[in-house]
């Protein structure tokens, strides 16, 4: 039986309580939450399906050796006393990430460098040749942290970002992060038990996140593939048995799942992305302008939406006559006369705007979009007014 060993789960400021939530819904041991970070233990078929299922998850690291270092010399030196054989041959790639907070080492580039030249030197010593380096698509990636003097080597199971689905093809301008939204969505309870709607959808995330949250499809199923499946361990037979235990747990949706947008363009991408993740029996496209809207439906009302009007665009992308004000006092007056019984939430970096609104926001949720710090904000809408709603219990 595959022994269990200590992985490290990165994510997006913020997200790190679901993401160890999700952790501990699929069977991981000893989770626990840091910054930016989920550490927890599992076995090898367990590493498989924390990078096939979890949402929030950007990259599964798999601890190697840990040590102190002082200088350079000592990494270099540390690094070459590795048994670098175990993961590698002279006839693989690899590739260095390091990432440094220490007054010693003060150049992630330097530190990559020497990591690079001690694997290369012990193999040339060893063998006589050495692996090459190819940065952009690797055999092995290896991932080099320094906090002040302790360093840690990892190898990255996971290689390109997890929030790399591989459902979409086409973009908008400025498209909101799979994991991002992903996380809105998990932040705002979306479990798939009503009807939901992105009155604003781009090129159909938050649509397609919300139809794999609500049918339990594994999140990165649609991947061409992950780091582990070039390692010299990997097991093909337990990944398929883990793959296809995964989507057994898929689920029947009993909803609608609508999409707006009142740009030609993006209901066209949307539509491509949603055919591309076998969504499109569980997704609905509409070009319509949400602000002429009213909701369709009886019953609750669940929305997660990313205004596309933000610092993230050009101002050349924004149309001349675009106005902030009126945007969110459009957003506030379309929920208040059109979208009762609705759970209405959505992100903004522009924190100014919110007061243009004209609602009382019943949580505020700390996020960052990229670089921008956000809000995560949610507006319950009502059947009637909110105090005759009070009244009647």
């Amino acid at each position: 039986m595959s022994k269990n060993f200590k992985m490290l789960a990165k994510t997006l400021f913020g997200f790190e309580e679901i993401l160890a939530k999700e952790l501990r819904g699929l069977g991981a041991g000893n989770v626990t939450q840091g910054t930016r970070h989920v550490s927890f233990e599992g076995d090898t078929g367990f590493m498989y399906k924390a990078n096939l299922c979890l949402r929030t998850a950007i990259k599964i690291i798999k601890p190697i050796q840990s040590f102190s270092v002082g200088n350079e010399m000592d990494l270099y030196r540390k690094i070459y006393q590795m048994d670098w054989s175990r993961y590698l041959s002279p006839d693989h790639t690899f590739a260095i990430d390091a990432t440094v907070h220490s007054d010693d080492f003060t150049h992630s580039l330097y530190v990559s460098q020497k990591t690079k030249d001690a694997i290369a030197d012990k193999f040339r010593d060893m063998n006589g040749r050495r692996p090459s380096v190819d940065v952009k698509n690797p055999d092995l990636r290896i991932n080099v942290h320094i906090h002040k003097n302790n360093c840690n080597v990892s190898l990255d199971s996971s290689g390109s970002s997890l929030h790399h689905r591989g459902y979409r093809i086409s973009t908008n301008i400025a498209p909101i992060n799979e994991v991002l939204a992903a996380g809105l969505l998990l932040l705002s309870g979306w479990d798939g038990q009503c009807d939901f709607l992105d009155p604003m959808c781009g090129s159909g995330t938050m649509l397609t996140e919300a139809a794999m949250i609500a049918c339990n499809i594994p999140a990165n199923i649609n991947r061409k593939g992950f780091a582990f499946e070039k390692w010299p361990d990997f097991d093909d037979v337990l990944y398929g048995k883990i793959m296809d235990a995964c989507l057994k747990r898929t689920r029947e949706f009993h909803y609608n799942i609508i999409g707006y947008d009142k740009a030609p363009s993006a209901v066209r991408k949307a539509r491509e992305n949603i055919e591309n993740a076998n969504l499109s029996e569980y997704i609905t496209i509409e070009r319509n302008n949400f602000f002429k809207t009213i909701k369709q439906s009886e019953g609750p009302l669940h929305m997660v939406f990313n205004p596309p009007y933000g610092e993230r665009l050009n101002r050349a992308d924004i149309d001349s006559s675009f106005n902030v004000e009126s945007f969110y006092n459009d957003i506030g007056n379309t929920l208040k006369q059109g979208y009762p019984g609705t759970n209405a939430w959505f992100i903004t970096s522009n924190l100014n705007a919110l007061k243009f609104v004209g609602l009382r926001p019943s949580r505020k949720i700390k996020v960052f979009n990229s670089h921008l710090e956000s809000r995560l904000v949610k507006y319950e809408m009502y059947e009637g007014s909110k105090k005759a709603k009070f009244q009647k219990q």
